[in-house]
């Protein structure tokens, strides 16, 4: 409204001398002086009066030079000036900038300059470009009541190894894997119309059963598209969980073909196993949990390969945290995609294409340029075990801590096992088991194979006569020698020796390798004949 007044008033004004407009401008307001006569009516009337008395003494251009006007309140409201205060956030810290105050000679050069605002300096620690602590530390706030925070505890075999391990058991989240952090966290970050819509993903890991069950947790539409030789029993699971799964093709290919054009097609979102700092940054919560759930680490083992998603996110929590904590990363020397990669300074893509039936998908976009920079810069060393130490993790694993682990799960243990890490000795040392989701015939494969190369079970034939009796002797000796037998074959008709001779093949197990080097000397001396295909 006192703009509009000005306005009009300048109008009106137009026709006068430019210096009476200039002064009438400069002292009078015709917004306040009507204000003056509502408000106080007395001093208007002396106002009135003084200026006819001014335009008698010849003073047309109101008040004389040398007397002073008295400057009118001003009618900006105090709030306001506030606006006009610089205000910077530096790391957290509230810093206002400094303004100089000039002359108006100052003003018409041209000379004004700012001050720069005081920075504080900061003691916070260099943050990652890609990957913030401050992002972990949201997505373990979102995903808090989403997820079990699973125990790390004391296990019992530390006093075989020489090694206080503390077992990290993400194998007890609801879908028995790790991934569900990630999960979660990506979901939660989906806007409304994606989650309206749906997700799809096209895989048979533990990413698809956790991203089954959380997305219809959160009634999410989720379909997961799986290939044809697809386990039976996972593709019961990730139905259970809530997921519409569709069997299509022979290979993983064919399912991940098929999966984008379905979404193409309805407007399905597309989502894989990746590195972006939502699933890293939510996988990465589990460095939080270590850090606060075991005091004074010297270091955490992480298992890598080609889903090093975990080692990179962890790693970024527990080097901010303490810099000083070694963080060891471990794959199985058949594939060792993470310490090629870190060779040659890019991605390797050798076993793209590869699904293990072990170890599952290799490489893929789980394992890309944001991981593999957090890795050259935040891992300590990398550990490269056989697959004969993962196995015999897996059994250590089933029998001290009864957790049947499937080979991501065990990996990192496999590192103590094979002695790779001898500078550990004595200390506190935290191991993630993070997945146990292996298919029972597969497990059951595996545990056998185990004891075979823990020398437990062996197998080893003798050429007997073909009399009553002399199998009879043969199970004696074993019984005395207390050794348990799980089978046992008679062969007669393939045999190049006498006719009336038999060969007699026995499994049997032992407690270990020197019971195991017992029973093969004793029947070494019994029998000459005897073939030793165990191993000892």
């Amino acid at each position: 409204m006192n703009f509009a007044a000005q306005f009009l008033y300048s109008k009106k004004l137009s026709s006068t001398d430019s210096t009476q407009q200039c002064d009438r401008e400069e002292d009078y307001d015709p917004f306040w002086s009507s204000c003056v006569q509502r408000l106080l009516p007395d001093k208007t009337e002396d106002g009135s009066k003084k200026q006819d008395s001014q335009k008698q003494l010849g003073h047309k251009n109101g008040p004389s030079q040398c007397e002073k006007v008295k400057p009118h309140p001003l009618t900006i409201n105090p709030e306001r000036l506030k606006d006009f205060v610089e205000e910077d956030y530096l790391n957290g810290d509230l810093t206002r900038g400094e303004k100089k105050c000039l002359s108006p000679e100052e003003q018409y050069k041209g000379t004004y300059e700012g001050v720069a605002p005081k920075r504080k300096e900061s003691n916070v620690r260099p943050k990652n470009d890609f990957l913030r602590f401050e992002d972990i530390s949201e997505a373990a706030f979102k995903i808090q009541n989403g997820i079990q925070k699973t125990p790390c505890m004391f296990s019992r075999m530390s006093k075989q190894y020489g090694v206080d391990v503390y077992l990290k058991k993400e194998y007890l989240q609801y879908t028995g894997s790790v991934k569900e952090r990630g999960v979660l966290y990506l979901l939660t970050t989906l806007s409304q119309d994606q989650q309206r819509k749906g997700v799809i993903v096209a895989t048979d890991s533990n990413f698809s059963m956790a991203m089954a069950f959380h997305a219809s947790e959160l009634h999410i539409p989720v379909f997961v598209i799986m290939s044809a030789g697809t386990s039976l029993g996972r593709v019961r699971m990730c139905r259970d969980y809530g997921a519409m799964v569709v069997l299509f093709g022979p290979t993983a290919r064919d399912a991940q073909s098929h999966a984008r054009r379905l979404a193409q097609e309805n407007g399905y979102l597309y989502m894989e196993e990746e590195d972006s700092a939502g699933y890293l940054a939510g996988l990465g919560t589990v460095g939080l949990e270590i850090y606060e759930q075991v005091p004074n680490l010297d270091a955490v083992i992480f298992p890598a390969g080609g889903h090093c998603g975990l080692l990179a996110g962890s790693a970024a929590a527990l080097k901010y945290l303490n810099p000083k904590m070694k963080v060891i990363g471990v794959e199985c020397e058949k594939f060792p995609i993470v310490q090629q990669s870190l060779k040659v300074g890019h991605c390797s893509t050798e076993y793209d294409s590869i699904t293990h039936p072990l170890y599952g998908e290799l490489g893929g976009p789980s394992f890309g340029t944001n991981t593999l920079k957090l890795s050259k810069k935040l891992i300590d060393q990398m550990i490269l075990v056989r697959e004969e130490d993962v196995l015999l993790s897996m059994l250590r694993l089933l029998e001290c801590e009864r957790v049947t682990a499937d080979a991501e799960g065990a990996m990192g243990l496999a590192a103590l096992i094979a002695d790779k890490l001898p500078e550990l000795k004595g200390k506190r040392v935290a191991v993630v088991v993070c997945s146990a989701n292996l298919p029972l015939p597969l497990f059951r494969h595996c545990i056998d194979k185990a004891l075979v190369l823990d020398h437990r079970v062996c197998k080893f034939s003798v050429v007997l006569s073909d009399f009553p009796g002399d199998i009879t002797k043969l199970l004696e000796v074993l019984g005395h020698e207390e050794a348990r037998v799980l089978d046992l074959q008679k062969e007669h008709i393939f045999l190049s020796t006498d006719l009336f001779t038999l060969e007699v093949t026995c499994l049997v197990e032992t407690r270990d390798r020197s019971h195991t080097t017992q029973l093969k000397d004793i029947l070494a001396e019994k029998y000459t004949s005897l073939k030793w295909n165990g191993q000892i």
